[in-house]
């Protein structure tokens, strides 16, 4: 895969998760065709930003938080930026790794049941220690992937087969709507879509595969990857209105989305193909963590690195406690892709400012066009940012 596809697919298989699975679930059984726009809107800023993250990579040749350090002259204002993405990408990826370890418990409960669910979060995390510490994963990775692929194309195709209505979908897409209380699954859809730890890693990873010369085929596989995966999660959204139990609570409420192609059955697909996109992402989370982190001390440490595997640990070990209070898995899914949402303007505005640097892209820093969708997506995730603030803390109705 690595020899003739890019980073780009790897950033589309990272928000096709647990987390995609449930947010795009809710938004379709809770709100049918409504919110659809929300995904477009994700679909087309995480092409916009990734493209501006592949191309620092590849014309510096750097990391994205390794150029924000070079680009700093100011110590203590190098320093304070520094802490913000670090507390950033580390809370927003110990959410992220919650979310990812709740998604593979639904998926052992819908598989064995839930009398062993106190049980389960400890066990993933076990798996995902394992598979990182000792390192021997791909087989393992290759096989998860292959499951998640096999639960979005029957998504996908049960999209198709419950004869959707074509118009509605249309108005979903290009009519913004915002129902009441929707505004927490906007930003839920927003935020499992427009990972912000996704900008860090993409940077990175093309730096170690491209060089200039290849600016515009990496430009080709950030578009092609990301709205595949935005179809699938579109394929999700479709398929869940027809699940009649509007109040989605439980994995197999999850599960009514794919009983139109699997029947009874659905609760197994479901249940795996969670589990499987739940340890492929437990596993990738903290790896980008302990990127980001590696990058922002200058370490320059190895994957062997007792530095770089205590940041991968402290990770690990969040998300499970963040699953041990007794909170549903679905409430911290919820929960991992509302806190990545009010992040992403925090971080697009660090990428926007670099971009524009002459010192860092030359003659390939962002043109006129390529600013104002910066801005303009920058101003739409700050307001749904606030606006999330306000109804948690009960200040808004919407």
């Amino acid at each position: 895969m690595f020899k003739k596809l890019g980073p780009g697919v790897l950033v589309a298989a990272a928000f096709i998760g647990p987390g995609t699975v449930t947010a795009c679930t809710l938004a379709g059984a809770k709100f049918g065709y409504a919110l659809l726009w929300a995904m477009l809107l994700s679909i087309l800023a995480t092409v916009v930003l990734q493209e501006m993250a592949a191309r620092l990579g590849i014309i510096s040749q750097q990391g994205l938080a390794d150029v924000i350090k070079s680009e700093l002259k100011t110590p203590w204002i190098k320093y304070a930026i520094i802490a913000i993405i670090l507390g950033a990408i580390v809370i927003g990826n110990a959410a992220y790794e919650g979310g990812n370890i709740g998604g593979a418990t639904l998926g052992l409960e819908a598989i064995f049941g839930i009398e062993y669910t106190k049980f389960y979060p400890f066990s993933i995390g076990i798996i995902a220690f394992a598979l990182l510490y000792f390192g021997n994963y791909k087989v393992l990775e290759t096989a998860l992937v292959s499951l998640v692929i096999l639960m979005s194309v029957s998504f996908l195709i049960t999209a198709i087969i419950t004869k959707p209505d074509i118009g509605a979908i249309f108005q979903g897409l290009f009519v913004p709507s915002v129902p009441e209380q929707s505004i927490l699954t906007i930003m839920a859809l927003v935020g499992t879509t427009v990972v912000p730890y996704n900008l860090f890693l993409h940077a990175s990873l093309v730096s170690e595969k491209w060089t200039t010369s290849d600016l515009k085929p990496a430009r080709w596989d950030t578009l092609v990857s990301i709205t595949l995966g935005g179809l699938v999660s579109m394929g999700i959204m479709v398929a869940a209105t027809t699940i009649p139990n509007k109040d989605i609570s439980s994995v197999l409420d999850l599960a009514k989305g794919l009983e139109p192609l699997y029947g009874s059955a659905a609760k197994y697909c479901i249940g795996i193909g969670l589990f499987a996109a739940g340890i492929t992402s437990a596993i990738t989370a903290p790896l980008a963590a302990a990127y980001v982190v590696n990058s922002c001390f200058g370490w320059k440490a190895t994957l062997a690195d007792w530095r770089f595997k205590l940041v991968w640990m402290l990770i690990i070990g969040l998300g499970v406690f963040f699953l041990s209070f007794g909170i549903k898995p679905i409430e911290i899914i919820k929960f991992a892709q509302i806190a990545n949402g009010i992040l992403l303007p925090i971080i697009a505005i660090f990428l926007l400012w670099v971009v524009n640097r002459k010192s860092v892209l030359g003659t390939y820093k962002n043109n006129v066009i390529q600013n104002s969708v910066g801005i303009l997506i920058i101003i739409i995730t700050l307001i749904l940012a606030i606006k999330t603030i306000g109804t948690v803390l009960g200040y808004s109705d919407v």
